[in-house]
């Protein structure tokens, strides 16, 4: 194989590859960058056998063929250089010689024959959505996937279609346990795709999906047996399903909540961000109290002090006093756009439930904590 490549389209390709690599793997092909040539085009190819990407890459091909490069020295050579083109060689032996137009290197690399072959999924029925809905979907439910060993049935965003007035919406949920994030957007032709009992996509499948968001304004979606694929005009991800049953949680979106206040977002977040100044491991609650048209924060914490904070808000009833984990309020707040967020609650011991008039298709539910 021989190449020459456009340093600036190569680097952003591997950069985006790169976070796949297994970093500690038992399979040394694992840890590299698979670069294969054909008339015209390069492909730069990454899998964890979890997960797989693939970029394309207009270049000068002078000999087509296929390397193994260690993907994280190949990332540090691109970052370094300062040239307009990079050129690679397979050499005997299984070495490449890669240069610019200062600086070469002749580096081991490993047979290609090694590398897991890279199977996009056939005849998958792909619909065609909004990058920057798809986008707006993960962020607004990544946060709230469980980060602990023992909720790994929880360690992805359950993704399904439900249907209302004959509309159909693509609906991603997450949930740690202790608060759950829903997002939902109206798709066209999304009976296409099939999703019979909705499907698991793991934490760093979505991680990569979004960086696909950045590349256009269109991307296609698609779901078959246990992949997710995912593709626009010059990258493909393929995303190995979670196998788990995500729990059924109609029951708790669907709770009646009879008091609503309006707060102005940024107040609120920044107030929640004020609280978990004073947050520790055995300490992250805030104590929301609500009378004379006045929110009041307070966290208090044994070890480091107090803090207390108030908000304006329009609620002449009766004193309510709630108390909440402040990290999952500006998980939320972050997520969200909306200039005046609705909370709707009950009393001390219910859930606490975001919504935004910006914010379509949103919903954030927080339960409650003991302060």
């Amino acid at each position: 194989m021989e190449i020459k490549v456009n340093r600036d389209s190569l680097f952003k390709s591997v950069s985006k590859v790169q976070s796949i690599i297994e970093k500690r793997s038992n399979m040394p092909i694992l840890s590299t960058i698979l670069i294969t040539a054909d008339d015209r085009y390069i492909y730069i190819s990454a899998t964890d056998l979890e997960i797989s990407m693939q970029q394309k890459i207009e270049a000068t091909v002078l000999e087509p063929g296929s390397i193994a490069v260690k993907g994280r020295m190949l990332f540090e050579i691109l970052k370094e250089s300062k040239s307009n083109d990079i050129s690679m060689k397979e050499k005997e032996n299984n070495f490449v010689f890669i240069h610019d137009d200062k600086t070469q290197y002749n580096l081991a690399c490993m047979s290609a024959e090694e590398y897991p072959v890279f199977v996009e999924p056939e005849d998958v029925e792909m619909v065609e959505m909004e990058c920057a809905a798809l986008a707006d979907m993960i962020s607004k439910t990544i946060y709230a996937i469980t980060l602990e060993e023992a909720g790994y049935k929880l360690s992805g965003v359950f993704t399904e279609k439900v249907t209302r007035d004959e509309i159909s919406y693509l609906r991603m949920v997450s949930t740690d346990g202790h608060r759950l994030s829903l997002s939902e957007k109206q798709i066209d032709n999304l009976d296409k795709i099939k999703m019979d009992k909705g499907v698991m996509i793991p934490k760093k499948g979505l991680l990569e999906l979004n960086k696909l968001t950045s590349e256009s304004e269109k991307i296609s979606i698609g779901f078959k047996e246990n992949n997710c694929v995912a593709k626009n005009e010059n990258s493909l991800v393929v995303i190995r399903l979670l196998e788990n049953k995500f729990p059924d949680y109609t029951e708790v979106i669907s709770i009646e909540l009879k008091n609503s206040i309006s707060v102005n977002r940024n107040e609120l977040l920044e107030g929640m961000r004020r609280m978990m100044i004073l947050n520790s491991e055995s300490s992250k609650g805030v104590q929301i109290t609500l009378q004379n048209n006045i929110m009041e924060l307070i966290s208090i914490n044994p070890d480091l002090g107090n803090v207390k904070d108030s908000i304006n808000i329009n609620y002449p009833g009766e004193t309510v006093e709630m108390g909440f984990n402040s990290k999952y309020f500006v998980d939320a707040l972050q997520s969200m756009i909306s200039e005046n967020i609705l909370l709707s609650f009950n009393d001390n011991s219910s859930p606490c439930m975001l919504r935004g008039e910006e914010d379509k298709g949103f919903l954030g539910l927080i339960m409650p904590m003991r302060i």
